[in-house]
């Protein structure tokens, strides 16, 4: 069996990953362990899944890249079986959705981009028929 286990995501710092995604994201903070002059810092969505590893930019390349590792696109997915709760969630908490949220064929989406700049889709799947 395989499966895909962690993302590798770019943050300027450790700490304001953290705050962002333990809060207004909801997620986990799983792991946070000292490595020397780095962390091992794993965040995942409370329902378990693909988890996040912070990583914090080391270099003029890695922070140029922070915020545009999709190029633009949107590149992380969202499922949430409730999309009202949690977009209210997220909204509260700072995040800013870029559209109202519309019913795809797929379900309920909405674009939003985190604090660096990173888009992404909040979907509630549609249930299966």
């Amino acid at each position: 069996m395989t499966r895909l286990g962690a993302v590798s995501f770019l943050v300027p710092e450790y700490e304001e990953g953290i705050a962002f995604f333990t809060g207004p994201m909801g997620f986990d903070l799983a792991e946070n362990v000292p490595m020397g002059t780095k962390r091992w810092v794993r965040v995942v969505p409370p329902s378990g899944g693909t988890g996040l590893i912070l990583a914090r930019a080391d270099g003029p390349e890695q922070r140029a890249a922070i915020g545009a590792q999709g190029g633009g696109r949107v590149w992380l997915f969202l499922e949430t079986d409730d999309f009202a709760r949690d977009a209210a969630r997220m909204t509260e908490g700072g995040v800013v959705f870029e559209e109202a949220p519309r019913h795809e064929p797929y379900g309920t989406v909405a674009v939003f981009r985190d604090p660096w700049g990173n888009r992404w889709d909040l979907i509630e799947p549609k249930a299966p028929a």
